[in-house]
């Protein structure tokens, strides 16, 4: 490979290094990661209660329509509300702790070092 940029030789190697062995985020402290994973799992166990509560009206539901309640229709009715819940608290679940744990506050804040280190065309 040639020396320049994008090669062996690239000068902003050494600098890319040492701005990604500085922690960012508070996940870093195991404290904060403790508390952080540990809500996850008490709103998951939420998450989990409701989507058996909308499992079980879903079927009473279908039951009170008068609608045939076969095996494939309790099952297909069952995974399909209980993924459709559990996927939703799964996602709202990691937004919440994105922010409590401040990833959103490390990226609404960011500011390189170095303009130049990015962007190689000429200044004005």
């Amino acid at each position: 490979m040639s020396p320049g940029p994008g090669g062996v030789d690239d000068p902003t190697f050494p600098p890319q290094m040492e701005a990604m062995s500085k922690p960012r985020n508070h996940l870093s402290d195991p404290q904060q990661a403790a508390r952080a994973w540990l809500r996850f799992r008490w709103i998951m166990r939420w998450v989990i209660a409701t989507a058996m509560f909308a499992v079980a009206a879903a079927l009473l539901y279908l039951w009170a329509d008068g609608s045939p309640l076969t095996v494939a229709v309790v099952i297909a009715t069952s995974a399909g509300v209980a993924l459709s819940v559990l996927l939703a608290g799964a996602l709202m679940a990691l937004i919440f702790m994105s922010s409590g744990t401040g990833h959103d506050e490390d990226v609404a804040h960011f500011e390189p070092e170095d303009g130049s280190r990015w962007d190689r065309r000429p200044r004005d």
